[in-house]
């Protein structure tokens, strides 16, 4: 079970950032407060995390790779999905929901295909083809925008993992106490600044200013980065 960190001020309250850069900073000042940092690395799930990866890489003046995970669709309700896919190609099926959506293979086949095509072109959009950092040896600091099941930020983990960091740190806003509670199992030391156990749960009520960010808007901010810091 992790080390699980909070800002009591913030617990169970809403609009607490003015969007996801104000959150980023005022996660990089907790953490610097309260984690010994030791060549740290940002890993940064897009396209919400990416804003608060950059407070982070830049107030640490640390390299950023971006945590590509995307969900596998399921095939007749594209907005749903069954299970996650990460950057490196890892999948990830929610096992339970696989049986009882009575799945074949070949469907599954089928959207790890088209994931897998989404996640290439993604990668290579924010980050050309450059070689990306490894996470060997190195502390990494996990984020997103917000942690509302875990199920992407328990991918994320998993794929990072393989690498085989020093350390995993888990660094977001907000968060469910669900979802706390199930990703402090998978991870050393859980912060989440704004945490909340009532319910209903949605990372955007976090928040003042929110909205889905597009691609461009996701390279705009990698931008304000050193293009060396990006991989």
């Amino acid at each position: 079970m992790a080390r699980v960190l909070e800002d009591p001020s913030l617990r169970n309250r809403q609009r607490v950032f003015q969007d996801r850069t104000d959150a980023g900073r005022h996660l990089a000042a907790f953490i610097r407060e309260n984690i010994a940092l030791d060549r740290p690395l940002v890993c940064a799930i897009p396209a919400g995390g990416v804003p608060v990866g950059v407070e982070l890489a830049a107030a640490f003046q640390a390299p950023m790779i971006l945590g590509v995970v995307r969900k596998l669709k399921i095939p007749w309700n594209p907005e749903a999905g069954f299970g996650a896919m990460t950057w490196d190609g890892t999948i990830f099926l929610n096992d339970p929901l696989v049986r009882q959506l009575q799945l074949t293979p070949d469907e599954i086949g089928a959207a790890a295909t088209a994931t897998q095509e989404i996640i290439r072109q993604r990668v290579e959009r924010f980050t050309g083809r450059k070689p990306r950092l490894s996470a060997r040896g190195l502390q990494v600091i996990l984020t997103d925008d917000g942690l509302a099941s875990g199920y992407t930020m328990l991918a994320a983990i998993e794929a990072i993992s393989l690498e085989e960091p020093a350390e995993i740190i888990v660094a977001v806003p907000t968060g469910s106490a669900g979802a706390v509670s199930v990703v402090s199992e998978k991870t050393g030391t859980l912060i989440c600044l704004n945490f909340k156990d009532r319910y209903p749960f949605a990372v955007a009520d976090a928040y003042r200013r929110w909205h889905d960010l597009s691609d461009e808007e996701v390279m705009e901010s990698l931008r304000t980065l050193d293009s060396n810091q990006v991989t």
